[in-house]
């Protein structure tokens, strides 16, 4: 249902181009001159060429900590947090709330709207943490070394295939898509019967081939497939995902729809792995002082993989919204009122000078680093832990099992994927020595 949008009327300027938001050369920010309303600004979804910054958002990042955006679908305007302490407070203050955006209308990316009961994403709290509580024991640190070692043995095989093929290989089809698609397989508890088909449903949704109609049959493949299995697992022993979604429904705390609702985006969360990766293993294959730093004995990997994560530009534009229940003052004065829908940029946080000197450079070991690449508050990733693991053991699994690894194409060669949400390499072309005459200074 679409309702009226509330909050500041004001007469807006004519609609400024990309071009006109040119990026600076800095994403510093400059200080608030005047308490009037900032004009809205149109954010269009842009393809971008490798690991670039969007520039649209540098420009607005430069403009002011809190500015205000049309997107290219809904309806309206909404406000956008960049500063890292605003997007701090907008996502754990319960003045913003998710679960209004999914009773009206409000700009958005997405050409579609359909949120389905039980998710995570638009739950406020106390029914968060309700529908958080079931699963949470699938995802603890505990329960990821416990996992550990047959990820490892997962990744093994697939690198075993690239080894044995030879070079070269693209590591997105041949590693960094089934890798996480088969480890989230493992922790949701998808029975080996049923794992082709579940890997291929989760494959068709997060790929940018076949279009939205491919996309959407597979997706009512597997929800189906979803509802069966909770139910089935009703009585089920275990600590996996469906066994404990099944033993859930069954005693009452959660409704059978709030369940398939919870494992949908669980089950297909491996795409972010796979494209966070991929742009890391891009960069360290570009950069060779990262690369350098990365195969040093001496020091261990786990700062330069969160600086990856900091810095990496993983989404186009911007993700969920939230609407203000009242009146809130973020940190520069500016008022939202009542009911106006709120953004908030992880990657312009994670670029905040204030808290990340010399943001725009890739320092390997920067200390601190609380960068918000999980996100924050209540919404804070549930699989982090696992999207870790994941991160940690490709990264090093590779580096260690294919010496003298390199593109296999030049840089500018490597295609991006398209018209996405998440960015990151469509194809990874890798060659490496492989013992039979290749060596890693060879040029492609």
């Amino acid at each position: 249902m679409t309702t009226e949008m509330t909050g500041p009327t004001t007469t807006e300027p004519a609609e400024l181009t990309t071009t006109e938001l040119a990026p600076p050369t800095t994403t510093e920010r400059l200080p608030p001159v005047c308490p009037v309303a900032p004009p809205v600004r149109d954010w269009p979804a842009l393809d971008l060429e490798g690991t670039e910054f969007d520039p649209v958002l540098a420009a607005l990042m430069r403009e002011g900590p809190v500015t205000r955006i049309r997107l290219p679908f809904g309806e309206g305007w909404a406000w956008l947090a960049t500063r890292y302490e605003d997007v701090r407070t907008v996502t754990n203050d319960p003045r913003f709330s998710r679960t209004e955006v999914t009773r009206r209308q409000v700009t958005r990316l997405a050409p579609h709207f359909q949120p389905r009961p039980g998710s995570l994403a638009w739950a406020d709290q106390p029914d968060h943490n309700r529908l958080r509580k079931p699963i949470a024991g699938a995802f603890t640190v505990g329960a990821m070394k416990r996992l550990r070692p047959r990820a490892q043995e997962i990744l093994d095989e697939l690198v075993d295939g690239v080894v044995r093929d030879g070079p070269p290989a693209d590591l997105i089809g041949r590693v960094l898509e089934p890798f996480p698609i088969a480890v989230v397989s493992e922790v949701m508890g998808v029975p080996d019967a049923d794992r082709e088909r579940v890997h291929a449903w989760t494959r068709q949704i997060i790929s940018t081939s076949g279009g939205a109609e491919a996309a959407d049959r597979a997706k009512q493949g597997l929800y189906g497939w979803i509802t069966e299995t909770v139910r089935a697992r009703a009585g089920s022993p275990g600590d996996d995902v469906y066994a404990l979604l099944g033993g859930a429904v069954a005693r009452g705390e959660i409704a059978e729809e709030e369940a398939v609702g919870l494992a949908g985006p669980l089950q297909i969360g491996g795409e972010a792995v796979t494209h966070n990766c991929g742009q890391m293993l891009y960069l360290m294959l570009t950069r060779p002082e990262l690369l350098a730093r990365l195969r040093d004995p001496a020091v261990g990997r786990g700062p330069v993989l969160d600086e990856l994560l900091r810095w990496i530009p993983h989404r186009s534009t911007v993700g969920l919204a939230r609407i203000a229940l009242e009146d809130v003052e973020l940190g520069d004065g500016t008022r939202i009122a009542a009911g106006d829908p709120v953004y908030v940029s992880y990657l312009a946080a994670n670029r905040d000078p204030a808290v990340f000197p010399g943001p725009d450079r890739i320092v390997p070991d920067r200390e601190p680093n609380p960068h918000l690449a999980f996100g924050n508050g209540p919404h804070y990733c549930t699989g982090a832990v696992l999207a870790r693991l994941q991160t940690e053991l490709l990264v090093g699994t590779l580096l260690d099992r294919l010496p003298g690894l390199r593109l296999a194409l030049p840089p500018e060669d490597v295609e991006w994927r398209r018209r996405t949400m998440i960015r990151g390499p469509r194809t990874l072309p890798v060659a490496w020595w492989d013992g039979a005459g290749l060596r890693p200074e060879a040029t492609p």
